[in-house]
């Protein structure tokens, strides 16, 4: 089942369009990373899927249901932008007018369970306005958590934490998901954690969804590639086509070749040896994954630009 499904999901502040005809999927059991560049409109869509932002045009589906969230659905929780602490009240005084405010039965042992999930159990009478950068991010995670939701939102929760922080931070994620059946959506630009944690991503760009994939789809593409730069480039190409009928080839801008899937580099210094290719260079090369995503990012946004000046030099001979 999908948990959320939007599809022409559309948000528009004085006619312009900062969430354009997105489509989005995420399944049940997913740890969905959402991934984009500040003001790709990661944050308006979560915003739109937990009801705090209207949609202008299109429809989420969540949980099967043609409606969006709200702040009263507890199935939904929601860490977007800054946690809405009160400075002056301790972490459990802060969850407890949470959970009164939402009717949660059993308030008391409830904040005291959520807490001792986060790492707060033992603040005692220490007020929010004292904690740690790390401490306000967990204690908005548990205010997210108090009605124990089928599914979580996070908006940059990792931002500003320290190493400790992070992995903390991320263990708990991780466990949500794994321990307590939580679908979570992660919005992050800390890349590398993101890849530790997410099962599917989804890249965003100028508010267009540009590709969906699961995160072994993302490991092939990011995998091990071997490096080859010959006197006869041209040459080179077609006999590699020729022995690795599985490869995939890119051309690199001074000449070499990026040969990558189930490729093995002895294989193919076999193969170049026996043609008698002059080779200048064969070496393994690790794909960066910041890379890859940036990549898509730019090329989502390069796409999007060349289909609108092919529309507007449509409209000119109209």
């Amino acid at each position: 089942m999908n948990v959320i499904e939007a599809r022409g999901l559309t948000k528009a502040y004085r006619g312009k369009r900062v969430v354009d005809r997105l489509d989005m999927r995420v399944a049940q059991g997913d740890i969905y990373g959402f991934v984009g560049k500040n003001g790709a409109g990661k944050s308006t869509v979560m915003k739109m899927v937990c009801g705090l932002v209207t949609p202008t045009e299109g429809e989420i589906r969540l949980f099967g249901d043609a409606r969006p969230g709200g702040e009263g659905d507890l199935r939904v929780g929601a860490l977007i932008e800054e946690p809405g602490l009160v400075p002056n009240l301790t972490a459990y005084e802060n969850l407890m007018a949470k959970a009164l405010a939402s009717g949660i039965v059993n308030a008391p042992d409830r904040c005291a369970e959520t807490l001792a999930l986060v790492g707060l159990g033992e603040t005692g009478k220490k007020k929010a306005r004292g904690f740690s950068l790390g401490m306000k991010q967990r204690l908005g995670l548990a205010l997210a958590l108090i009605g124990s939701p089928d599914l979580l939102l996070l908006d940059e929760p990792l931002n500003g934490l320290d190493p400790e922080g992070t992995r903390a931070m991320r263990n708990l994620i991780v466990r949500l998901n794994q321990s307590f059946g939580v679908t979570i959506v992660i919005s992050s630009h800390v890349l590398d954690q993101l890849d530790r944690m997410a099962t599917r991503f989804g890249v965003i760009a100028n508010g267009r969804m540009v590709r969906e994939m699961t995160a072994d789809e993302v490991q092939a593409e990011c995998g091990d590639s071997l490096r080859v730069r010959t006197a006869d480039p041209a040459r080179t190409l077609a006999l590699l086509e020729e022995a690795l009928p599985g490869a995939a080839f890119r051309a690199e801008p001074d000449g070499a070749l990026s040969v990558s899937g189930a490729v093995n580099q002895a294989a193919v210094a076999q193969v170049l040896r026996a043609s008698d290719q002059t080779v200048l260079e064969l070496s393994q090369v690790k794909r960066d994954i910041e890379d890859y995503f940036v990549e898509l990012m730019e090329g989502g946004v390069r796409v999007q630009a060349e289909t609108a000046a092919r529309g507007k030099g449509g409209a000119r001979h109209v």
